[in-house]
């Protein structure tokens, strides 16, 4: 388990263990790729970032996952797999969320995207990411560094 702050200053603890949190979280978090591209959305607060968001009544974490990825990006889930767990502690609440990755099979051009302003695709995500206004918050702290080298460890074809 690792811990750290993110870029709100409130205490996350990040786990590749089977929901160490919580069995059902309430929340999920896609990392996306369509063919040799990063698939994001772009929040229309908070900036580029992977899709994500809350599990609704009668869903499964999973069943979010697949449909938050559709809702904001178009994107069809070719294969899913849980990667892991992260809990923040909040200044105003504390929430559980599972990590997942999705390969995406296509794309579909919605008529919303709801929150979103639709898909981004991007070749390789930038360096400089935790200082780069373009991106949101969610994308500047260690939860998307430690994710993607954790995929790299167990063989999920990142092509970073």
């Amino acid at each position: 388990m690792k811990t750290f702050y993110d870029y709100y200053n409130n205490k996350v603890k990040l786990s590749f263990e089977d929901h160490p949190f919580d069995p059902s979280p309430k929340h999920v978090w896609v990392i996306c790729r369509y063919q040799k591209y990063w698939l994001l959305t772009k929040h229309r607060y908070r900036g580029l970032e992977f899709p994500g968001g809350k599990v609704e009544k009668n869903e499964t974490p999973k069943e979010a996952a697949i449909r938050e990825v559709y809702e904001e990006t178009g994107g069809k889930v070719d294969c899913l797999e849980y990667i892991g767990q992260y809990y923040v502690a909040g200044k105003k609440e504390q929430l559980a969320k599972n990590i997942y990755f999705a390969a995406i099979r296509s794309i579909e051009k919605q008529s919303t995207y709801y929150e979103t302003l639709g898909p981004k695709l991007l070749e390789h995500l930038p360096k400089n990411i935790r200082t780069n206004n373009e991106y949101s918050f969610i994308m500047k702290d260690n939860v998307l560094s430690d994710s993607i080298n954790y995929m790299e460890e167990i063989g999920v074809p990142t092509y970073s």
